[in-house]
Order: C-alpha cells, then sequence, then structure tokens
C-alpha cells in the first residue's frame, strides 16, 4: 500500500509538476495530487491542490476544466474564508480573470453567464479593496471577442485610467493586449511601440515575449520590415514551440510562413503539432490555428499543389485541396457557434478574412532547413519583341528578329529566344541561313551533347556562303568535346578549323568576328588542359600546357584588341583574351598579375556592355583577393558579381556569391551584412537543391554571425536546422564541431543549460579524436559549467575530471587549476563529507599553482598569470570555507572555519597586492572579504582597516566606473559595522 504525502511533500511535488512541460500527463498528475490533498484533512493542502490544477489547465490544451476546480475554490472561499492564507486568497481573486475571459471562449457558455461572472468579479474585487483595472481589463477582453467595439473602446479607455494594483496583470501581458488593439485598428507602429519594452525585455513573464513576438509578425510585414519580422518568428516560435496552451501563438507562426512564401515551412509547424487539430478544450484557438491551416492548404492548391499529401487530423492520409476544405468547414463551422451565441456576424467575418488573405511578401527567406514545396522563379521571362503583335503570338519574323537582336548582344536569352523560333517554324520557312543559325543555338543549349549539331551547323553554314562562321561552328564543336574531358581530342579537332580560318581572314574571306570565334575555342581548350594538369598536380604536360595557352590567349587578344571598340562580340573575345591571362597568370602562382589581368578583363566585358560575363572573372577575382589579404577589393570584386549576375545567375550560383561575400564581410566583423547575405546563401542553395551541401554551410554561418551578433535564439534555430545536414565527409568534422559549441553557446545564454551540455558533449566526443587535445579540454570544460548549472552535479564532477586529466596532459596549469576548483565548488554541495573532498580539492590546486612557480626564464606576462591564478584560487578556497558552515554547527567551529578562511583570503590580497593596479579590483574585492571575516571574529579594528584600505586605493577615482561604486558603498558599510560593535 503507497503511503500518503505530508504537507510538504505535497507542495514539494505540485512545485515539480508544475515544472513538468504543458500537457495532459501535467493534467492528470494534477487530479492524483488532488486526490492525495483530500487524505490529509486539512483544508488549506485542497485549496492549494485545487488551485494548481485550476492553473495547469488554464495552461493547457484542457482550458475547459478550469471552472470545475475554480467553482469548487469559490464554495470553499464562501464558505469558510478563515481557510485561506494571504496566498491563496491573493490566488482566488486573481483566477477570477481567466475564468471570466475565458468563458468567451467556450461557445456553450452563454452571454448571460459571461456577464454574470463579470459582475461577480467586479463585486468581489470591489469588497476587497481592488482597482478597477483588472475587471475592465476583462471586460475589455469579453467585448473585442463579441465584437461589441464600442464597448470594448470604452472599457480600454477605463482599463488604462484605473490605478495599477496587485490585481492587474503583469506589464508584460497588459502592453500585448493593448498592442493587439492597436494593431487590430490598423495602427501597426502604433503596436510595436507599444510592444517594445516586451520585445526588448524590459518586461517578461511565463507567456511573454511569447505571444508578443507572435503577434508582431504581421504588423511588421505589413510595415516592410521583414528582417525583423524573420527575427521574431526564428526568436518567437522557439518560444512559443514547448507550450502546449499557446496554439494561438502558434498559428500566428504558421500564417506568418503562410504569408511569406514559406509553405514548406508552415506544413513542418502542422507536422509538429497533430493534436492542434482536434483538441477541444478551447474552441476559440481551435478554430483560429484551423482558419490558419485553410490560409495555408488553399495559398498550396492556388500553386497547384492540391494533390500534395500535408500533415492532418490523425486517422487518414489528406491532400492540401482536401485539407483546405476540411479545415475551412471546421473553422466556419465553430465560428458560426459563437455568432449564435454572441448575436452577431462577427467572429465568421474575421475568420474568412484571415483564411483569405494574399500573401504579405512573395519571398522572404528563414535561413532554415526546408524542402521548397514550390521552385521559386530565377529571374523574370525575357521580355516580348517589341515587334511582336498586340493580340496573340508573336509571328515568325518577329521571332527571328528578336533572336538576332539577342544573338547579337551576346545576350544569355539568346538561346531561349532561338528555341522560341524553333517551336514557331516550318522547316520550309527557313532560309538555308536561319536553319544554320537555329542549329547553332540548339547546340549551344544541348551543352556537351551538341558536338553533332554543331557538325550539322557547320555544313549549314557553308551552304549559306559564310566559311568562316562554319570554321567557328565546328570550334565550337571542339570545345564541347573539351567540357566532356575528351580535350585532346578537342585539341586535334580544332587545329584544322584554326589554320584554316587564319588562311581564310588574311585572305579577307571572312571578318574578324569569325576568326576571333575560332581562336577563343582554341584557347579554351587549352585552358581546359590547364586546368586538368592542376588536377593532377603538374602531371604530364602541365608547363608545356601552360605556355601553348597563354600564347593562345595573347594570340587572341592581339587579334580582336584592336577591333573591340567597333564590334560587340570582338570585343567579348577581347576581354574574354584579357581574363585567361588573369587564369594562367594565377595558375602559374603570381596571384597579384592574376588579379589586375581578371580585374582588366571584367571591366572590358562591362565596358562593352556585357555585364554577365564578367561574373565568373569576378568569383574568381574574388577568391584571389582573399587569397591576397586584399578584403576591400575581394568585396568589391563579389559585391559586383551579384550585381552583374542578378538577372542571370543559376540558384547555386547565386548561393555562391552570397556565401563568398559573407565569409568576407564576417572576416572584417561585420556580422550583420555577413548574416543578410548567409541567408540569401541558404535561401539560393535550397532553390538550387543544394540544401543538404551549400546550403547546409550557409546555415552553419548564418548561425554563427547571428550568435556573434548576441541574437542567441535566431541563432540556434538556424544551427539546430543546419546540423542534421552537416557531414564530416562534405563539410568536415571541425564544421560539426563548430556548430554543436556554437549551439552550446546560445542555449547557455537562454538558460537551457542540459541541452548546452548535451552540444558540447557531443562536439568533445568527435574532438577526442583530433591529434591537437585543447578543443577537447575546453569542450569538457564547458560541458561541465553547463551541467553544473543543470544541478547535475555527478555528471558535472566527471566532465570537470575529464578536463582536468586533458588540461593536465597538455601541461596548461591554468585550465587544470579551474577544474579543480570548479569540482572543489560541486563537492561542497554535497552532504556529508563534501567539505572535506572540497579541502582536498583546493588543496591541491594551490599545490598546482605552487609547483609551477615561475623561474627566471618565465616572461613577465607568464609570471602575472600564475601570480593571479593562485591568489584567486587563495580567495575561492577563503569564499569556500567561510560558505560551508553547517547551520548546526557550534561557535567553536565557525570561529575555527572563519580563521581558516581568513588565512586563505589574507594571502589572497598578499597575491593580488603584488600585481599592481592591473589587480586593483581583485585585491579591493578580497581586502573586503577579509574585513568581514575579521568583523565576525570580532576584530573591528582589522576589519575597519580594510575598509579604509579600500576607500584609499579609490580615492582618485570618480566613481563612475560601477565596481569603484560597489566597493566604496560597501566599504562604507563595513566600517558602519565595525563601529556600531566597538
Amino acid at each position: 500500500m503507497t503511503q500518503s504525502m505530508d504537507f510538504d511533500a505535497l507542495r514539494r511535488a505540485m512545485q515539480e509538476n508544475y515544472e513538468q512541460p504543458e500537457g495532459p500527463a501535467r493534467n492528470a498528475r494534477a487530479e492524483v495530487l488532488l486526490a492525495e490533498a483530500e487524505k490529509l484533512n486539512i483544508p488549506l493542502a485542497v485549496i492549494e491542490a485545487l488551485g494548481h490544477q485550476l492553473k495547469v489547465y488554464n495552461y493547457s490544451s484542457e482550458k475547459d476544466r478550469m471552472f470545475v476546480p475554480f467553482a469548487r475554490l469559490l464554495r470553499m472561499w464562501d464558505e469558510r474564508p478563515e481557510d485561506f492564507d494571504q496566498y491563496e486568497t491573493h490566488s482566488l481573486h486573481w483566477v477570477f480573470k481567466w475564468v471570466s475571459s475565458g468563458m468567451v471562449g467556450q461557445p456553450h457558455v452563454p452571454l448571460a453567464s459571461i456577464e454574470k461572472w463579470l459582475g461577480e468579479m467586479e463585486h468581489r474585487y470591489r469588497l476587497a479593496g481592488h482597482s478597477e483595472r483588472a475587471v475592465r481589463s476583462t471586460e475589455f477582453t469579453v467585448a473585442r471577442s463579441i465584437g461589441d467595439l464600442a464597448r470594448a473602446e470604452r472599457a480600454y479607455t477605463a482599463w488604462l485610467a484605473a490605478d495599477r494594483d496587485s490585481m492587474a496583470d503583469c506589464h508584460a501581458c497588459e502592453l500585448h493586449d493593448q498592442g493587439w488593439w492597436r494593431a487590430e485598428q490598423g495602427s501597426d507602429a502604433e503596436a510595436l511601440e507599444l510592444w517594445r519594452p516586451v520585445l526588448e525585455g524590459e518586461y517578461t513573464c511565463a507567456h511573454e515575449p511569447h505571444a508578443v513576438l507572435a503577434s508582431s509578425l504581421l504588423p511588421l510585414l505589413r510595415l516592410g520590415r521583414l528582417d525583423e519580422a524573420r527575427a521574431h518568428h526564428l526568436r518567437g516560435f522557439r518560444l512559443v514551440r514547448p507550450m502546449e496552451s499557446m496554439r494561438g501563438a502558434y498559428a500566428d507562426h504558421v500564417e506568418f510562413c503562410a504569408l511569406t512564401g514559406n509553405e514548406a515551412r508552415a506544413l513542418e509547424l502542422l507536422a509538429e503539432r497533430p493534436a492542434y487539430f482536434t483538441d477541444a478544450g478551447e474552441p476559440r484557438s481551435r478554430m483560429d490555428f484551423l482558419a490558419v491551416v485553410a490560409l495555408l492548404t488553399d495559398r498550396l492548391t492556388s500553386l497547384g499543389l492540391g494533390a500534395q499529401t500535408v500533415p492532418g487530423p490523425a486517422g487518414r492520409t489528406w491532400t492540401a485541396a482536401e485539407l483546405a476544405a476540411h479545415a475551412r468547414v471546421e473553422a466556419l463551422s465553430l465560428a458560426g457557434r459563437f455568432d449564435e451565441r454572441n448575436g452577431t456576424a462577427y467572429v465568421s467575418g474575421r475568420v474568412r478574412e484571415r483564411m483569405d488573405q494574399p500573401p504579405l511578401v512573395e519571398r522572404l527567406p528563414l535561413g532554415i532547413r526546408t524542402t521548397p514545396t514550390v521552385a521559386a522563379p530565377v529571374r523574370p521571362a525575357p521580355a516580348p519583341s517589341a515587334d511582336a503583335p498586340v493580340d496573340g503570338e508573336p509571328g515568325l519574323a518577329a521571332l527571328l528578329a528578336g533572336a538576332r537582336r539577342l544573338s547579337a548582344a551576346l545576350h544569355p536569352d539568346s538561346v531561349a529566344a532561338w528555341a522560341a523560333v524553333a517551336e514557331a517554324a516550318d522547316d520550309e520557312d527557313l532560309t538555308p541561313r536561319d536553319r544554320a543559325e537555329l542549329t547553332d543555338h540548339e547546340a549551344m543549349g544541348l551543352g556537351p551533347e551538341g558536338v553533332e549539331l554543331f557538325a550539322r551547323a557547320a555544313e549549314l553554314y557553308e551552304a549559306a556562303g559564310d566559311p568562316g562562321e562554319a570554321l567557328a561552328a565546328r570550334a565550337r564543336g571542339a570545345y564541347v568535346l573539351a567540357l566532356s574531358g575528351r580535350t585532346r581530342e578537342a585539341l586535334a579537332a580544332v587545329s584544322e578549323p584554326y589554320e584554316r580560318v587564319l588562311a581564310l581572314f588574311a585572305e579577307g574571306g571572312t571578318g574578324v568576328q569569325q576568326a576571333a570565334s575560332v581562336l577563343v575555342g582554341r584557347a579554351r581548350i587549352l585552358l581546359q588542359r590547364v586546368h586538368e594538369a592542376a588536377e593532377v598536380n603538374g602531371a604530364g604536360d602541365g608547363s608545356k600546357t601552360l605556355a601553348a595557352a597563354e600564347t593562345a590567349a595573347r594570340e587572341l587578344l592581339a587579334l580582336a584588341e584592336p577591333e573591340a571598340g567597333n564590334d560587340v562580340l570582338v570585343a567579348s573575345r577581347a576581354a574574354e583574351a584579357q581574363a585567361m591571362l588573369g587564369e594562367l597568370a594565377a595558375h602559374a602562382g603570381d596571384a597579384e598579375r592574376a588579379a589586375e589581368l581578371l580585374t582588366r578583363g571584367s571591366e572590358a566585358f562591362v565596358a562593352a556592355g556585357l555585364p554577365w560575363f564578367a561574373v565568373e572573372y569576378e568569383a574568381r577575382l574574388t577568391g584571389i583577393a582573399r587569397h591576397l589579404g586584399d578584403a576591400e577589393a575581394a568585396e568589391r570584386a563579389a559585391r559586383a558579381a551579384l550585381e552583374h549576375g542578378a538577372d542571370f545567375l543559376e540558384p547555386t550560383g547565386h548561393a555562391q556569391l552570397h556565401l563568398q561575400l559573407a565569409e568576407i564581410l564576417g572576416a572584417t566583423g561585420r556580422f550583420g551584412p555577413a548574416a543578410d547575405h548567409a541567408l540569401e546563401a541558404s535561401h539560393w542553395a535550397d532553390e538550387g537543391g543544394e540544401g543538404p551541401t551549400l546550403g547546409a554551410w550557409a546555415r552553419h554561418q548564418l548561425g554563427g554571425f547571428l550568435l556573434r551578433q548576441g541574437r542567441w535564439a535566431e541563432a540556434a534555430e538556424v544551427l539546430e536546422s543546419a546540423l542534421p545536414e552537416l557531414s564530416a565527409q562534405t563539410h568536415g568534422d571541425g564544421a560539426i564541431v563548430q556548430t554543436h559549441w556554437w549551439l552550446g553557446d546560445c542555449l547557455t545564454e537562454l538558460g537551457e543549460h542540459r541541452e548546452a551540455a548535451e552540444h558540447w558533449l557531443q562536439a568533445a566526443e568527435i574532438a577526442r579524436h583530433w591529434p591537437e587535445q585543447r578543443d577537447h579540454a575546453m569542450l569538457a570544460h564547458l560541458a561541465a559549467e553547463a551541467l553544473g548549472h543543470a544541478e547535475l552535479l555527478p555528471e558535472a564532477e566527471q566532465a570537470y575530471a575529464r578536463a582536468g586529466d586533458l588540461w593536465r596532459s597538455l601541461g596548461n596549469v591554468h585550465g587544470l587549476i579551474r577544474s579543480l576548483r570548479a569540482r572543489a565548488w560541486l563537492a561542497v554541495r554535497e552532504e556529508g563529507s563534501g567539505l572535506d573532498t572540497a579541502r582536498e580539492l583546493m588543496g591541491e590546486a594551490v599545490r598546482v599553482c605552487e609547483d609551477e612557480a615561475p623561474d627566471d626564464d618565465t616572461d613577465d606576462e607568464a609570471r602575472e598569470q600564475l601570480v593571479a591564478e593562485l591568489a584567486q584560487t587563495h580567495r575561492q578556497f577563503g569564499d569556500l570555507v567561510a560558505r560551508s558552515t553547517p547551520d548546526d554547527a557550534d561557535d567553536e567551529a565557525i570561529h575555527a572555519l572563519f580563521e581558516e578562511a581568513l588565512a586563505h583570503v589574507t594571502l589572497a590580497v598578499a597575491g593580488f597586492l603584488s600585481l599592481g593596479e592591473a589587480a586593483l579590483h581583485s585585491r579591493t574585492g578580497a581586502q573586503l572579504a577579509a574585513g568581514w571575516l575579521e568583523a565576525d571574529l570580532e576584530h573591528p579594528g582589522w576589519a575597519a582597516a580594510r575598509a579604509r584600505e579600500v576607500l584609499a586605493a579609490y580615492a582618485e577615482e570618480d566613481g563612475a566606473d560601477e565596481t569603484v561604486g560597489a566597493r566604496r558603498a560597501e566599504a562604507e558599510r563595513l566600517l558602519r559595522a565595525t563601529e556600531s560593535s566597538a
């Protein structure tokens, strides 16, 4: 038979239960604890257990169950108010607000009953002497919920006019509701200003800033403050995720994703909370959630994804279209119940507005891992030809003219334009020249698969009477062979066109355009051979090939440069020759020359009106400039590449350039702009299907940049998203360790110490296999600190011992000493022999310091660090002994402990004193600690002398320094204490 709890055990059990995650398990435990309370025959025990039950119901999906314990509590109050202590009396009146406002979210509760309870609340608050502030706030909630907006405004005004007292909601909750009302009235900027103290952490509570962050999302989007909206989503969703009771705020985050092009993210959020579809304890929040589900799935259906499988209510498989219909019906059904109760159509109207919202932003990258729901457009389609008919499709003549204009301009869209010609034309509609150009561009669009078509194009150019362009087509075909790895064959294939075109050009049988096209093809093939030679570390004829490629590039430049100002194509060949020479200089190890030539080539492309061709070389220039340590030039080249390639790059190209720029900016400490570009890189990598590779690396970098800005929650979300896709094979185990390390830093700042320790331990497990063990030691030490903060003391001791062994093996005295001190502090928290173990550990730390006594060869900095370490160890030894006095110790034992502590603190003072002004604050802190011990040991004169020493040390200081002010104030308190005891 299980023994019943006593009252103290019951209270501890209720506190432990309240600290558990929200949900049915916590609620069920509260019911068991109420049964235990009823066994005690102590009215206050039952009152406290009912109050506990009411609280856990209110913050759960079973909100409708709180009315029963409240009614019982109220009856007990009316019958025997003397059974309630001061805290429970306050609590009973406090939860009146929950009940009165909670009723409005239950459509089965009649309006008359709600008004009755509101009146009852007002009456009882008046009797208890409370302000009407909480009453008017609750009336405002009721009025706005049923759509009585005039009454809501009156109640709002009265609420703000009434005095704050102990019944008023906390500042954070009040500001949330006030801002929400202003946003509802269209004053988004005013709402955000009201929310600012909550968002900045000035006011917080158990559910704030969670709710404010969620409510701020759409106002920020409407105001165009997209970076803040993204940050609030990442930070806010992290807070809301474990809070089962915050279904309404959770819905706000789903809505935000649905309205910003993040439908895939929204679906992931739905999948995390399947119970939200059906939990019926709070119909109002269920209605809001289903309305947002309808919004999302309607959006997916409009994008042509109605047949996609999506998360939905358990028991069957849902498509987006099916869930859209279901969610709409369910949301409107619930809205109809509210409207029937309220006698208006207000709630249904609001729900319809929410479900039918258009997107607020077409694309807002979040920086976290998702599977794209639908591919984002990379760039707009080419503008229609000016010759296109106003009504209907453009004719063949217009298509041909447009394609030739794009070809003449060397525009990237020329291949697509010729494809449109091919689709519109029959063979008999085309001249031999038309067919030649058409085939040539079709071959260009096929890449390595276009070899045979280039040969066909050459034949057609010959038939059309253009032997020079025929040779150019054959050269293009040869280059395609090189791209597929067949460089020897390519070089052989280009040799005849090369010789023939030079002869033809010399005879005047073709122009510089055609000759340059053949020469550039040959130069490209030779450059490709240089790349291949570099891949095998100079194997084969690397130096010979390098010289041949340089000769070919210079030959091209000599041919094209004189005519570059007369023809765009020729200008492009001259620019490419300069860029090729730059690449060859890089291969030869002359980075400065390479940068000069690549810059010249890129500028020539831009000057010729061909900026899209500059992108490749600007990207290479970025890398070379970084290698040279020229961050300014690297940044300039990366920005130019992004600007020039904006409309033409594939998604992966966008990702690579943004990531390059992010790394450049990050290396120069500009973490905000670096984060912006890493964010773009992660988005484009996902769009290009490189999420697990390039995207994961971009998210890794983004998380690091956010962390360096102190944006802990955002960084944690991003890093947690990156971690599953980082792999040692692709990204290196160093990236994985760094991500875990950063996550530990973030989670520590967020107060999630156990989780931080888990990440640091995982990183340590990887680092333990590295030849250099300093990171392993540091990670073990950090994990130990986190485990200690999480009250996991045995685990913390084990981790500190591991770190200490590692520090010892590395010869790192400072790390070893700090691990010993930390273990001592852990030991003193144990019952029994903890103080003895702590003394041993602190004693060992002292011995390690003394054993490392500096010799004549030790530099001054190392000497001072060792002296400071020893002084700090004595200081902590003294503090530890003084604070570990048992509660039942007699005067003699206390005196002995204080004498022992004073001896250590006195040694600390001497150590810090030897370090001069550099250790001033440490010294005065130790002097004051010694002074208080001397006062406790009834040596007021010595204690006063310590205080005067501290005041004298700061006599010349102006007091602006916070530590100076604190030390002076404490010294004066010590002086007063010694005077009163003298």
